[in-house]
């Protein structure tokens, strides 16, 4: 394996586990705070993670990310993103972390889907069986009519589906605005909208409980820049699917903290999304890839 693949392995990795441990530490800090709290503060604490980072250079590159004639996008995208956090956040405070961890999987896969009707993509039989393979795993991992649907799985799954959304307008806004510009309103535009569900149920933290919000929020955030540099330095095919250990950290942590045990339904229907979700990514990365050979 060559130096760059082998390093993004290991950047890809390292993110499932700082990802799977935020996870975990939510779980253990909602048994006092509200998830919805939780959530404010892990974007509070994102946004001075990202304010030092935009002012590095001075005043000017600080405001110019901000400058966008798609506001409206913007906020729509905000309002996606604070739906599907709140809902994700309540799910992991309720429901065993593997199988939260293995239907927000299928949010690609749902992406997929919108892409295709929103934005006339189109795809062959194959990818439409690969789409299908991403739902029957849903349904194993749910496992309707065999146990009772409960509120985490489908807050888990609802969460999935919001966040599908995001990630087509998320797709449309970088035909105008740069990364940059995306996540400041990201971060910006989330403080800002978490606080009122926030208030709503506030319990001022203790200082351990502040110091535990203040690691969740680092491990989230370092996990996504681990993310984003793998994704540099390996090809998606061989990366995306590393994130099928994601399942793994969460059981043991959900084994060794909360004596959860995730039945084989939960290992099986994981698979199936992640394996359907792998190949969407793969397959985005080779029209990406057809584009760029066009324009070049």
């Amino acid at each position: 394996m060559a130096p760059s693949r082998l390093r993004g392995v290991v950047l890809m990795l390292a993110s499932t586990v700082l990802f799977s441990c935020m996870h975990g530490m939510i779980r253990y800090v909602s048994a006092d705070l509200h998830p919805f709290e939780i959530a404010f503060f892990r974007n509070l604490f994102g946004m001075i993670v990202f304010v030092p980072w935009l002012v590095r250079d001075g005043i000017a590159p600080f405001v110019a990310p901000f400058h966008s004639g798609r506001v409206h996008l913007h906020l729509f995208r905000a309002a996606l993103n604070v739906v599907s956090m709140l809902c994700f956040f309540y799910a992991l405070s309720i429901a065993p972390l593997a199988q939260v961890s293995a239907l927000t999987f299928s949010s690609p896969v749902f992406a997929c889907v919108w892409a295709i009707f929103l934005l006339g993509e189109r795809i062959d039989l194959k990818s439409w069986l690969i789409i299908l393979l991403g739902f029957a795993g849903t349904i194993v991992v749910l496992q309707p009519g065999v146990e009772a649907i409960s509120l985490g799985s489908v807050l888990a799954l609802t969460s999935a589906f919001v966040w599908s959304i995001a990630l087509i307008v998320i797709k449309v806004m970088t035909r105008t605005d740069s990364a940059v510009t995306i996540a400041a309103y990201m971060n910006m535009l989330l403080s800002a909208l978490l606080l009122i569900p926030a208030v709503l149920v506030w319990r001022w933290p203790t200082p351990t409980q502040f110091a535990l919000l203040a690691l969740l929020a680092a491990c989230g955030s370092s996990a996504h820049i681990l993310l984003n540099q793998a994704l540099k330095e390996a090809e998606s095919h061989i990366i995306l699917p590393l994130d099928f250990s994601r399942l793994i950290w969460a059981t043991i942590i959900g084994l060794v903290f909360f004596a959860e045990l995730p039945g084989i339904a939960v290992w099986i229907g994981g698979i199936m999304i992640i394996g359907s979700a792998a190949y969407i990514g793969e397959r985005e990365r080779r029209l990406r890839q057809r584009k760029q050979m066009v324009t070049a």
